[in-house]
């Protein structure tokens, strides 16, 4: 299945460059500490036409989205540049504006906050820019024309139904952890997360550790926004390594040996999932622990192959950078946009196109992302 999806990419890179004969190759912000400003300018000496505005260059997830989009993009013809917002909603504005006045068509844009975000793109909305949210989707405003996202429920569903699946008997302490409040997908996941998990926490499978308003709510099988907001209160690591870390050093603090033993977390990204499973590894008190995780970061391979990491949920960036590519395609040639479905931000109904996932877990590494050549065997240690 994931040569086909190679194979697909690659077809539809190749129709793209024969499509646009405009532009010539990429643009990207040079690594500087804050991802602002004006970055470099366009080796095709005109205006750039697609801008793409992604969250930090801290985390190895976001660089491989910025080598697809050069890749894809480069090859396609666009001119384009890529610039990092750093973890701040002001430099994410800069950067827009930067984008703005250097001629942009297109703004694809992953936003830090997803309600802060809605200012930047209204200023590129009212100057005539089709905006494309990816992968995370701005909320509160009607100035999103497209999002492109891998299917966030289905992550979340991955997420806890491994956890169900791996583990024996009742009781089992599960400890919860979830992405930044400000993220509408941090909510997604969990959402999808809760819905399998909790029936298993109403019947005893499982019993909650480290969220009281979890425990409350753990009768109840869909949350409103609100509860889940009550539950990302206790449990959100913001999406940040040392965040993830104290947090799950105070759990375990706090937590009692009767909530030890055999654990279950549900860690919401491969990043935060190093840092807790590294703290859970320490605990003399914890037996055995099974940890999810998702992008399928190179680390966190590694930690899957070595037994450190239990799986990571596998989104191919080339799919979703391709299809953003062939929106922005669509865009510039006046042409029909392909969707697949709708996602409500709050004030209106996204077009979207929503990308499978796949479970990775020791035993199918090395057909799902060796064999796609998403990576290289050379990569990792004891495939």
């Amino acid at each position: 299945m994931m040569k086909k999806l190679v194979s697909f990419m690659l077809t539809a890179v190749m129709t793209m460059s024969l499509l646009v004969g405009c532009g010539s190759g990429s643009s990207s912000e040079p690594a500087s500490g804050t991802g602002g400003g004006g970055g470099s300018a366009d080796k095709g000496g005109g205006n750039v036409q697609v801008g793409i505005v992604l969250p930090t260059k801290d985390e190895p997830r976001w660089l491989q989205d910025q080598a697809q989009f050069e890749t894809i993009l480069g090859d396609a013809g666009f001119t384009n540049q890529v610039l990092f917002s750093q973890g701040s909603s002001a430099t994410e504005k800069t950067n827009v504006e930067t984008l703005i006045s250097q001629g942009i068509e297109v703004l694809i844009i992953c936003p830090q906050d997803a309600t802060a975000a809605a200012a930047s793109v209204e200023a590129a909305k009212a100057a005539g820019i089709t905006v494309i949210s990816y992968d995370r989707l701005i909320t509160d405003t009607d100035a999103v024309d497209y999002y492109v996202t891998f299917d966030s429920f289905s992550v979340g569903v991955a997420q806890g139904q491994y956890l169900i699946d791996n583990v024996s008997g009742t009781g089992v302490p599960l400890y919860l952890y979830t992405g930044a409040s400000t993220d509408n997908n941090a909510f997604i996941f969990f959402e999808g997360a809760w819905s399998v998990l909790q029936p298993k926490i109403a019947d005893g499978t499982f019993k909650l550790v480290n969220s009281d308003k979890a425990q409350e709510l753990s009768g109840t099988a869909e949350l409103t926004r609100d509860q889940q907001a009550s539950i990302l209160g206790q449990t959100t690591t913001n999406w940040d390594f040392d965040t993830a870390k104290k947090l799950a050093e105070a759990n375990l603090t706090a937590a009692g040996k009767d909530m030890k033993g055999d654990v279950a977390i549900l860690a919401p990204n491969d990043g935060t999932a190093r840092s807790i499973a590294d703290v859970f590894a320490t605990d003399s008190d914890i037996t055995s622990y099974i940890i999810t995780g998702q992008d399928s970061e190179k680390a966190s391979v590694q930690y899957v192959i070595d037994g450190k990491q239990s799986m990571t949920v596998f989104k191919d960036t080339r799919t979703l950078a391709a299809d953003s590519v062939a929106m922005a395609l669509a865009v510039l040639k006046g042409e029909t946009v392909e969707t697949t479905t709708t996602y409500n931000n709050g004030k209106i109904d996204v077009p979207a196109k929503s990308t499978d996932v796949v479970v990775v877990t020791k035993d199918n590494v090395q057909s799902a992302l060796i064999d796609s050549e998403y990576y290289s065997a050379s990569d990792f240690t004891g495939l």
